[in-house]
């Protein structure tokens, strides 16, 4: 059987990151949390998931700094991006972009959203923002 796809959620909020982690394992997706953005690039080189869903507002250093660190780092670079955040305005979704996620979702979202980018970053296929 093939190894499940690994996504490393960081997320700061419980409630949010509970529902995505029960979501996402239902989707048959292996999920490890971080709660700080500090903790976050650590992370990924411990584990070189297949996805990273990255929250914008953390604690430590934002989810903006840590996409950025991500995308400068050779041996990370390739790993997909999808950033996360309540903060709605386009300038905020630009800013997400510009700093190198591959696309980005507004909280809150619709579950069938989530899971539809996540299949399609994963496949490494195309993506709606």
């Amino acid at each position: 059987m093939a190894e499940k796809p690994r996504i490393l959620l960081v997320e700061d909020e419980d409630n949010i990151a509970i529902a995505i982690e029960v979501l996402l394992g239902r989707a048959g997706y292996d999920l490890v949390r971080v709660s700080d953005g500090d903790q976050a690039l650590p992370n990924i080189r411990a584990q070189q998931p297949d996805l990273v869903v990255l929250d914008v507002t953390l604690p430590g250093c934002s989810g903006y700094e840590v996409c950025q660190r991500l995308r400068s780092d050779p041996t990370l670079s390739h790993i997909p991006v999808l950033m996360m955040s309540a903060r709605v305005s386009q300038a905020e979704q630009r800013k997400g972009l510009a700093m190198g996620a591959d696309a980005f979702l507004t909280k809150p979202f619709a579950m069938d959203d989530l899971k539809g980018l996540v299949a399609r970053l994963i496949a490494g296929g195309p993506h709606e923002n």
